[in-house]
């Protein structure tokens, strides 16, 4: 795929003001309720694909927005501070086509790709198993090829928009696993529709409930042979290209969130008064909140670095990991603060920091734990 476009600088604060106002109108007023309430907002990604936000990295060629990552990440964190649902959804759509967008042919583009950049299709990733979660190359989900197609069995952990998504971009052993764990993984892209595909009961989760959580079962589901992205044996290293990618989105999620959790901490610190008079002018609240937002400009500078480094086409997977270590850590950090700052008023469910602060906690352990996190970047150190 060609390199992402410049952006001019009007152009991108633009679209980034379109995220902003589509987050504020759009989302923002809906997000408690669903939560609440355990809804899957689909037809807020069909929103954000007509927008032309749902596949904004990718090719214009292929219906997408052929911006820079950098600008692409800052509307995820528009998108993330006014619902973290949707903003994660976004991101995992997004890492949901990198396989099919950087490594299918120019024929299985043609194909699949428009729809999935333009909204008719969502995506999800699955990757992760019970057994195989930090260990992606312990994955024993099979594929074994019967003719022009793949008979997958096995069951997919943690899939987000399980059971919600259209398709699903798959990792599958083909062959016995190697010695150098490289091998014997394959990525197909698989339909929602596919007879012997089925979706688990979604997971009962801390947070995040709007968002569909749930295992993916193949019992001799047959795949089309010509929905095999890349060659046999290519899967894991796309899936870890996938992830590099996608844990930025993940961190520019988090600091949405965090932001978010600023913004309310701050309205509430402005209008709360103890002692004749408002609580932001109590030392101990304004270094909490001082703090808060160092954090949060903090783990922002180093996910737009990272992103900056993928668009000119330098190495970025340890930066990425980084970010997301910085940003998701950051999130828990603040959000936690957040509900401190508001005090008993934020253990109750009338103001939006407990959600905030139950929705910070898994973006420290997908997309990679942050203990994996610290292995990714400690193995790149080792390698410059």
């Amino acid at each position: 795929m060609p390199a992402e476009r410049l952006l001019p600088t009007t152009e991108a604060e633009d679209l980034i003001a379109l995220a902003r106002e589509i987050a504020r109108e759009e989302l923002a007023p809906h997000a408690a309720e669903y939560e609440e309430a355990g809804r899957f907002p689909r037809e807020k990604f069909r929103l954000l694909g007509k927008s032309g936000l749902l596949g904004l990295p990718y090719s214009e060629r292929w219906g997408g927005g052929e911006v820079p990552y950098e600008v692409y990440l800052q509307v995820l964190e528009e998108i993330a501070s006014a619902w973290m649902t949707v903003g994660v959804g976004l991101s995992v759509h997004t890492m949901s086509c990198f396989a099919l967008a950087h490594h299918g042919t120019d024929e299985q583009r043609e194909r699949w790709l428009p729809a999935m950049l333009e909204g008719d299709l969502l995506g999800a990733y699955a990757l992760s198993e019970t057994h195989a979660g930090s260990d992606a190359a312990a994955l024993s989900t099979r594929a074994r090829r019967d003719g022009d197609s793949y008979v997958v069995t096995g069951t997919k952990a943690w899939t987000t928009h399980g059971g919600e998504a259209d398709f699903y971009t798959t990792m599958v052993r083909t062959s016995d696993r190697t010695t150098d764990d490289t091998g014997g993984i394959s990525c197909l892209l698989v339909d929602a529709d596919t007879p012997g595909l089925s979706a688990a009961a979604p997971e009962r989760k801390m947070g995040l409930t709007g968002s569909t959580t749930a295992q993916m079962i193949f019992e001799d589901a047959r795949v089309a042979a010509d929905r095999l992205i890349g060659a046999e044996g290519d899967g894991l290293r796309i899936a870890l290209a996938s992830l590099s990618s996608g844990r930025l989105g993940i961190a520019a999620c988090s600091v949405g969130l965090a932001q978010a959790a600023l913004d309310e901490a701050l309205a509430y610190a402005r209008e709360r008064r103890q002692f004749g008079q408002p609580i932001i002018q109590f030392q101990g609240i304004e270094f909490l909140l001082a703090d808060m937002a160092a954090a949060i400009e903090s783990a922002r500078a180093m996910y737009l670095d990272a992103a900056r480094r993928r668009d000119r086409g330098l190495p970025f997977h340890r930066q990425a990991s980084i970010a997301k270590l910085v940003a998701t850590d950051a999130a828990m950090k603040v959000t936690t603060d957040a509900v401190q700052v508001l005090g008993g008023a934020g253990y109750t469910r009338d103001f939006p920091v407990e959600r905030y602060m139950r929705e910070a906690k898994v973006p420290q352990i997908f997309e990679g734990t942050n203990q994996i996190q610290r292995i990714v970047i400690a193995r790149e150190l080792r390698k410059a």
